[in-house]
């Protein structure tokens, strides 16, 4: 099996019943992260779904909604549960890539600044290189303290805190020209 992984983090319908809506980037995201997939599938990356899965509600397995989006139509090579923020504890997914020599990893998924950073913020500290596909995830704004950041604002946030610490930052096109 490759060194190199995709990570495709939270793409599931819970999001939707949760109280997050669509947005303007969706369409967007929906078709970088159907690229990405089919870029890495065409170069025989394997894909991984994650699934974040909670006792109740919208994200519980009882719920039928921790399942991929609709526009989502790949074939996983695993997939695996979390309870957690970051994909790799507590999921099998580490002993996972272990198993499979896997050194790099590439990040997309929902949401950009909580679940897909943390996973690269982890990812990282364990020693694996991390690509951060930005335009391949998808985040909502959040309002606090009176102050809402924008989806602009928040990837911005990600993108400075990630590059030449956690992970390198790269377009679709760039990630999948660096894979070649």
């Amino acid at each position: 099996m490759t060194a190199t992984v995709l990570l495709v983090i939270d793409a599931q319908e819970s999001f939707y019943h949760r109280g997050y809506r669509e947005t303007s980037e969706t369409p967007a995201f929906e078709q970088k992260l159907s690229e990405l997939i089919a870029g890495c599938q065409a170069r025989e990356i394997p894909v991984v779904d994650v699934f974040h899965v909670e006792a109740d509600g919208p994200f519980s397995l009882a719920s039928g909604l921790v399942k991929r989006l609709p526009f989502l139509q790949h074939h996983a090579v695993a997939t695996v549960q979390k309870t957690v923020h970051n994909a790799l504890t507590d999921s099998g997914l580490a002993d996972w890539l272990r198993q499979h020599q896997v050194k790099h990893l590439i990040i997309s998924g929902l949401r950009t600044e909580q679940c897909c950073e943390t996973t690269a913020r982890v990812a990282s500290d364990l020693g694996y290189k991390v690509t951060f596909v930005t335009e391949a995830t998808l985040t909502f704004p959040i309002t606090h303290q009176g102050i809402t950041l924008s989806i602009a604002d928040l990837r911005h946030r990600t993108e400075s805190v990630l590059i030449n610490r956690f992970a390198a930052v790269a377009t679709v096109e760039e990630c999948l020209l660096a894979l070649a």
